[in-house]
């Protein structure tokens, strides 16, 4: 089968071929890659950002974000037939740690993490476990909802986060309206009554926020002017929450300003350190968040979302041997919503 390899870190992606995975387990499943989306963490991995963290031997195929169709099963795999449609959520899970039990599957102590720390869907077939696939609405194809399974799980497990402490009358603050953000905004108008700004520094990607339902849409300069813009909308008060799906370029330190007495700053992007004086956390019990894609059951209501219409993606799709202009799309920020490679 085609693979698309990182052969080396500060490296371009190579296609070549390699042996199509076998079952070896009985809870085993291989899927036939119907799409597989393009992650800026697939850029942070080839920057060698993920080198020490994840251990993975090189080469490796990439590609965290997968749907496609059951191809073979293991013996003792149930409720799934072969050619049945199926997004991947990104963790292959051991169902019998701790975490697993407390359906915090995010956080198995004996995961495996296919485009990670093993191989991924940048492929035309991916082994995965039976627990971590879930059947698709016949109105969705893989193509619609790849991304979502860790851009779009990411997005819910956060707003999912803040929706629960939220109430009607209260605001909440977005920042980014990109990948993760535009699909955060109709997660959060889809569960929560809450208020929504989002700020972005870019003026088509506010367009689309207020397309999909945004309350109220403000332009990020160089400068912080924009927060006084953000306070007066919330009465000076400031938000109950803010979602930083961008966390880079100093939004944190300016995101905190936003943030109401008492709120919750979520963390979703990563590029820089948070540098808040502590006596300003302390004083305004405001508190840190941290968010890592989400669990099984976070990924099944999302589906539910999909196939209700009110979460969709925005794609742009590419074919597997297009994956290098797919790259630089991307990192050079051409890429409207999430990029997608077809076999």
């Amino acid at each position: 089968m085609r693979v698309v390899r990182v052969v080396k870190y500060h490296q371009n992606l190579e296609l070549s071929d390699a042996p199509e995975p076998e079952i070896t387990s009985p809870l085993d499943v291989i899927v036939k890659i119907g799409a597989a989306g393009v992650c800026r963490t697939d850029i942070h991995i080839l920057e060698g950002q993920w080198a020490e963290k994840s251990g993975v031997k090189l080469p490796y195929t990439i590609g965290h974000e997968n749907a496609g169709w059951v191809h073979a099963k293991g013996d003792s795999v149930t409720g799934l037939e072969i050619g049945d449609k199926v997004i991947l959520h990104p963790l292959v899970t051991c169902g019998l740690c701790r975490a697993c039990r407390f359906g915090d599957d995010v956080h198995c102590e004996n995961s495996l993490f296919p485009g990670i720390n093993t191989d991924g869907g940048y492929a035309e077939f991916i082994k995965t476990g039976a627990r971590s696939l879930i059947k698709l609405d016949e109105k969705l194809e893989p193509t619609d909802v790849a991304a979502l399974a860790d851009a779009g799980l990411t997005a819910y497990h956060v707003c999912a986060k803040a929706a629960r402490v939220l109430r009607p009358g209260n605001f909440v603050v977005s920042i980014g309206a990109g990948g993760l953000g535009h699909i955060g905004i109709q997660v959060l108008k889809a569960i929560s009554a809450a208020t929504l700004i989002v700020v972005d520094r870019n003026k088509n990607a506010l367009d689309l926020a207020k397309k999909l339902g945004a309350d109220h849409v403000v332009l990020a300069g160089e400068g912080d002017e924009f927060v006084k813009e953000v306070l007066n909308l919330t009465g000076e008060q400031g938000a109950e929450a803010v979602v930083d799906f961008v966390a880079e370029g100093g939004s944190t330190a300016t995101g905190v300003k936003m943030l109401r007495r008492a709120g919750n700053y979520y963390v979703v992007g990563y590029g820089e350190n948070l540098n808040i004086p502590t006596i300003d956390i302390i004083s305004t019990e405001i508190n840190f968040i941290g968010n890592l894609v989400g669990s099984y059951n976070d990924l099944a209501e999302l589906m539910v979302l999909a196939a209700q219409g009110k979460v969709t993606l925005h794609t742009s799709i590419y074919k597997l041997e297009d994956f290098q202009k797919a790259i630089d799309d991307l990192s050079a920020g051409k890429v409207r919503g999430r990029a997608i490679l077809v076999p």
